[in-house]
């Protein structure tokens, strides 16, 4: 990389909500110089690799009450801020991108004292409290649905949509690497990078009904969930993870998901119909805004978990697979037309705007 090309720090970490939007980013801006911040032991350590420059600090958020944790806390978070203010200023460094979470808080903060442009990006329709605390202290707020700008009232806004890794754009049905039958209805679900152990046992318990009817399960069940091989069946796959979901989105009938905005934003660009169990304990209850931005749209069907239960599962779905009823074609319509296609295109020519306009 030539000494002229512009450098640009990443500070993205934990789960692959603030990550794969940050690699989907980092993939338009081949002409910059990255290197990238994240947090020990968490998802960055592995997917970013060898692609970027790794940096890495130990912060946390705020859990619980006030105490001796909090002092902790608080002391890493202003370590964090001189931390960050070091690898910026030696890396001379012309800017910062950030996608919120723990992480962005001391980043945000060194950029500003140095004052660099700072894009934060936020996927959610409720932005997280460091999106709201800081957004004011950010050159521009990148936000993925419409609905997050009114709770950012002192931040410049644009909405941009969420980046997909581009084999998100690319992908068919048929690169799926899995041995399923190509006129088989499918059925996938999907519980986010920690899993969802109670919506799995629901759909363990109405599999057979759904099976009966013809169809095909692969159940990403996450590593967390004790009981992934307690159900069998020919046409029902059990996997803690899948590393094509572009893929396995594309060839999907029908996806069971949580609604993170990552995994949103993956089911709108492969127009992929869902059935929505937002995460109960999500901060501030964030996955019921960003879900119930598909169920305006008919692009899903949401449901509380504490409303959901195995009958209530097992019917919806069957009736979703009803071959007389054209629902699903319907909710894939509606679910395309939520996707910004060139999201990562159009946040990258923003990036360089605001960097070049401070050089």
């Amino acid at each position: 990389m030539s000494q002229a090309s512009p450098r640009l720090l990443i500070a993205a970490s934990g789960t692959g909500g603030h990550v794969f939007p940050a690699l989907a980013l980092a993939e338009q801006l081949s002409d910059y110089d990255i290197e990238w911040l994240g947090v020990p032991n968490r998802m960055e350590t592995q997917l970013v690799g060898d692609r970027y420059p790794l940096h890495t600090m130990n912060v946390g958020g705020f859990q619980g009450g006030l105490g001796l944790g909090t002092l902790k806390t608080l002391g890493r978070l202003i370590g964090g801020i001189f931390q960050a203010r070091k690898i910026l200023k030696q890396g001379n460094f012309q800017g910062l991108f950030t996608t919120g979470g723990y992480i962005s808080g001391p980043s945000i903060v060194a950029a500003k004292s140095l004052g660099l442009p700072v894009v934060l990006h936020e996927s959610n329709a409720l932005p997280g409290k460091v999106t709201r605390w800081l957004s004011p202290l950010c050159s521009l707020v990148a936000i993925g649905f419409e609905e997050a700008a009114p709770h950012l009232p002192k931040a410049k806004t644009e909405c941009v949509g969420t980046p997909v890794r581009g084999n998100f754009l690319a992908a068919t049905g048929s690169d799926l690497g899995l041995e399923i039958p190509a006129d088989v209805p499918l059925i996938v679900v999907a519980g986010g990078s920690q899993g969802a152990v109670a919506v799995n046992k629901m759909v363990r318990a109405a599999a057979p009904a759904w099976l009966d009817a013809g169809a095909w399960i692969v159940h990403l069940t996450g590593q967390s969930d004790p009981d992934r091989e307690s159900f069998s069946h020919p046409h029902y796959m059990a996997l803690a993870f899948w590393d094509n979901m572009a893929a396995l989105f594309q060839r999907a009938n029908l996806a069971i998901s949580r609604a993170g905005a990552g995994t949103l934003t993956e089911l709108a660009i492969t127009g992929t119909p869902s059935i929505l169990v937002p995460y109960p304990f999500a901060a501030e209850d964030h996955q019921t805004f960003n879900a119930a931005i598909f169920a305006a749209a008919n692009a899903a069907l949401v449901f509380q978990q504490q409303d959901l239960n195995t009958e209530l599962l097992q019917s919806k779905v069957m009736q979703l697979l009803d071959p007389s009823n054209d629902q699903l074609g319907t909710m894939a319509l509606n679910a395309k037309s939520i996707a910004v296609e060139n999201s990562a295109e159009v946040l990258a020519k923003t990036v360089k705007s605001l960097i070049a306009a401070e050089q």
